[in-house]
Order: C-alpha cells, then structure tokens, then sequence
C-alpha cells in the first residue's frame, strides 16, 4: 500500500508529524477558497503544490474533492461546457505533472454533510455524526435521481478521454452520507448497485473507485466482498469506521466501530492493492478543536492501527 494523508496546501504540523509517521505520499485540495489562488487548470498553481511536497519529503499523488465549483456540471447548468473544458485542462496539467490520481465526488447540491459535531466519543474525543430525523424540515425535490444520472452519464463520457490522455485514475467517491437524497437533492452513488451501473459506462482503467469503507459498510453492503468484487476498480481508499447505520451513525475511531477493518486489510491484501490508502475522519482529541475529522491526533492514531493490521500475517 501507498500510504497516504490529506494534507493542506499550506504547510503546517500535520507535514511534520505526517511524516514522523511513516507517511511518503499525500493528497491535497486545491480550489481557490482554501489557496487564494486559482484552480488547479492553472498549471503553475499545480506545480507549486507539487514542488512544497516535495521540498518537503513527501510525494503529491493526488488531488481529493472539487478543485473548483462543479455545481453547474452536477445539476446540468448553462455553462456546464466550460467547467469540462477546465477540467480537462487540470487533467492535462496531472498528467504532464504526473499526478496519477483525481479522487471526485458528485453529489449534487450538498457535499459531505453531517447533522451534528462535538458528540462525544471515546475518552471525551469529539465526533460527528448524522442523523436523518435531524432534518425535520420538509424540502422539495431540487433535482431528480434521473437528471443527476444524466449529468453524470454525459460528465464522464466526455471526460474520460482526457483522464485517459493524462495517465489519472479517476476515483468516484460515494455519497455521503449514503442516502437516496438530502434536502431534495437526489443522490445516486450510495451504494453498490449504483456504483455497478456507473462503471458499466466504461472499462478503462481511468474509471475507477474511491473505496470509503464506512459508506459501504453504512448502506449495508459486504465490505470485504466488494472490495475482491471491484479488485480492478478500486484506485484509492479510504480507511474509516463509524457506528450505526446510513440514516443514522457517528464516525468511530478505527478500532471503536461497528464493522470489520481487519477483514477489510485482508481481503485489500488478497486483491494485491498496492495503491493510495489514507485514514478518514478520526475524532478530535485532547487540545484539539471541534469534531471535524480532521484534526491530526486521531488520525495519528488511525496510522498506527492502519500499519498494525496491514503487517499482520
């Protein structure tokens, strides 16, 4: 395995201690809100990330999340044909760069969302969670499950060229939380059958998966029999735990959930997984701020116990 950690675009303690722990390979997000700069369709902005990692002992290997709005991609609106343009700039711009990786979502809408944060985990950790009957308030449909599998459908067709091009495996990332929609915003990647009908599109190798664990696990699907299912698709993942189910759970520290992490090592280990792993929203430990996910110490902690079960026999 690669391992890997999502790490700001400005350096701070969590290099440091990313690399204190064994830590070579990192991804990072680069949309303008968090660098004051622009996207990374802008190549020097990309290769200035690239040579801070390097500087600093560690590889860039990827970039995680939107880098810049994709809403007017997700929901189908006018202007859509110029944000794909810049998207295949930003991938042209990877693989002349060699950043073999571009994790992606595409929720429509909302992204990551959580109900609560500060719930109390183990030792008085902070965490947060998700709960459905939190959303009390009644919303209309703001896109149907149909017109986000058209967006996506023609998304991906037209971009997977490029990604093809650039050598980058594009991960799809699910859902999260793994519902069928969030505040009338419908969602179509929240679990395997879904999951199943978006890599019937194509079989290139650039069409991959960001296998999050806890998503699967949280939709009721069989983790360990998913991941020996897609060996060939899964181009990242991301090692998480939580309690409960979909509609209802907290994250976990990774040896304080509900579902088995080690029978997920082995059967990354039975498929030959050799690619990018990073551990994925740990508590907030003492001295750190609100639940968020991530702060460093519990994902410190998530490394080591990563490291531990991945050297077993």
């Amino acid at each position: 395995m690669k391992l890997t950690m999502f790490l700001p675009y400005e350096p701070d303690r969590r290099w440091d201690l990313a690399r204190q722990a064994g830590v070579e390979y990192a991804v990072c997000k680069l949309a303008p809100e968090l660098t004051g700069k622009n996207p990374p369709w802008d190549i020097d902005v990309l290769a200035d990330a690239q040579k801070r990692f390097k500087e600093a002992g560690i590889t860039l290997y990827g970039l995680e999340g939107d880098q810049f709005n994709m809403d007017r991609i997700k929901r189908g609106l006018k202007g859509r044909e110029e944000d794909l343009e810049n998207y295949k700039k930003m991938l042209r711009n990877m693989g002349e760069l060699g950043i073999p990786l571009l994790c992606y979502n595409f929720m429509a809408g909302i992204g990551w969302f959580r109900t609560r944060k500060n719930i109390e985990e183990r030792g008085d950790a902070l965490t947060s969670g998700f709960d459905l009957n939190d959303l009390r308030e009644e919303y209309p449909c703001m896109i149907s499950a149909e017109e986000v599998w058209d967006n996506y459908k023609w998304f991906i067709t037209h971009i997977l060229p490029a990604a093809e091009e650039a050598h980058v495996r594009m991960g799809l990332h699910p859902d999260d939380p793994p519902i069928p929609s969030l505040k009338g915003y419908s969602r179509i990647f929240y679990n395997a059958a879904g999951y199943d009908r978006a890599m019937s599109l194509s079989e290139s190798r650039s069409h991959g998966i960001t296998f999050c664990q806890a998503n699967f696990y949280a939709a009721g699907e069989n983790v360990p029999d998913l991941i020996r299912r897609w060996k060939d698709r899964i181009a990242f993942v991301h090692f998480r735990d939580i309690r409960g189910t979909a509609v209802s759970f907290v994250e976990s520290f990774h040896d304080n959930g509900d579902h088995d992490m080690s029978a997920a090592i082995r059967a990354y280990k039975e498929i030959g997984f050799s690619g990018p792993i990073r551990t994925d929203h740990a508590p907030s430990m003492a001295g750190e701020g609100e639940g968020s996910g991530y702060e460093i110490l519990g994902h410190l902690f998530a490394l080591g116990y990563l490291k531990g079960l991945w050297e077993q026999k």
